[in-house]
């Protein structure tokens, strides 16, 4: 998980999260948005790139308001910042705004370096988000994923999931959600090896390779072969979220290494593959319609089947978009 390296006061007036983690990124900002709005309620959120934090910007965000209102500012991918807004920025760190709370988020390395000394010479609060390249972090994570929900689960299963789902932290933490959602007592093997491996894991995937390329009678055809042999609802509703974000993430970062995407190499050629007819807005369609589905196959519907259908059909046409009207 994240790890915190100075003050570990979330209110602090900069918080300067480093790495190239996004889900770990996320995670430090909703951790400071949450804190500021447990102390007001109706504290503003405004979260910027770094196109849209031009020179004045910060200035005119933080400039003293007439009902003090407490702010959070959140900066992304702060090493692209121009040069000019990057002295906005340090002339900010050295005087901050009372009510206000700076989210740097850097990726670390050479570039905008000057920008990170200038946040750690101010003694901004750092947390720590590095790419977890290594099983060992990986597995590590899972653990204390499940030390965080306060359920305990064997080394074995920790172990069978981070085989199961790879690099893809998001995967792992979502797939720890759904695990102690769904299971009562100690997460074992046996309980991971029934949602993620084998034939289960097989025809779930089939479903969602069939929907993302566009192909709705057969992802449909797989989708009733895989309920009517007992593949539960929750592994094709999360099966499609996976097949969806790989193409957004791949669509998003065309010219990434596949090490920073979280993907072997074999994958992300299948992902091209899948990508074709896809758009931006495509991706966005697809997503929601995947997590009415997971709402509905976890109690929120009366019909998870339809629900299940509904959302293959609405994927397929999704992956169709480019070119139509």
């Amino acid at each position: 998980m994240a790890r915190k390296t100075a003050s570990d006061d979330l209110l602090a007036p900069v918080t300067l999260a480093v790495g190239q983690e996004d889900l770990l990124l996320d995670r430090a900002v909703r951790e400071v948005v949450a804190a500021a709005r447990a102390a007001d309620a109706d504290t503003d959120v405004r979260d910027l790139t770094p196109d849209q934090l031009q020179p004045g910007t910060l200035a005119e965000l933080t400039s003293p308001s007439l009902f003090a209102e407490r702010k959070v500012v959140v900066v992304r991918n702060a090493q692209d910042l121009s040069a000019d807004t990057v002295k906005d920025v340090k002339a900010y760190l050295g005087s901050p705004a009372e009510e206000i709370t700076l989210v740097l988020l850097h990726a670390g390395g050479a570039k905008g370096k000057g920008l990170l000394d200038a946040a750690r010479k101010a003694g901004a609060r750092e947390v720590a988000c590095p790419k977890m390249t290594k099983a060992t972090d990986r597995l590590a994570f899972v653990r204390g994923e499940f030390r965080t929900t306060g359920r305990s689960a064997t080394p074995e299963a920790c172990q069978a999931l981070v085989d199961a789902l790879g690099s893809d932290l998001r995967e792992l933490a979502s797939a720890v959600s759904q695990l102690v959602a769904d299971v009562e007592g100690t997460i074992d093997e046996a309980v991971v090896g029934r949602y993620y491996t084998g034939r289960a894991e097989a025809s779930s995937f089939t479903v969602a390779d069939r929907a993302v390329e566009g192909r709705a009678a057969e992802a449909l055809e797989a989708l009733r072969w895989s309920l009517s042999t007992g593949v539960a609802p929750v592994l094709i509703t999360s099966a499609l979220a996976q097949g969806v974000r790989a193409i957004g993430k791949l669509q998003s970062s065309p010219g990434a290494r596949p090490a920073d995407l979280g993907m072997p190499p074999w994958k992300i050629n299948q992902v091209r593959q899948q990508m074709r007819g896809w758009t931006p807005d495509g991706v966005a369609v697809a997503l929601r319609a995947v997590a009415e589905a997971d709402a509905g196959v976890k109690g929120g519907g009366d019909d998870p089947e339809y629900a299940l259908e509904k959302a293959v059909v609405t994927v397929a046409r999704a992956a169709r978009s480019r070119g139509r009207a």
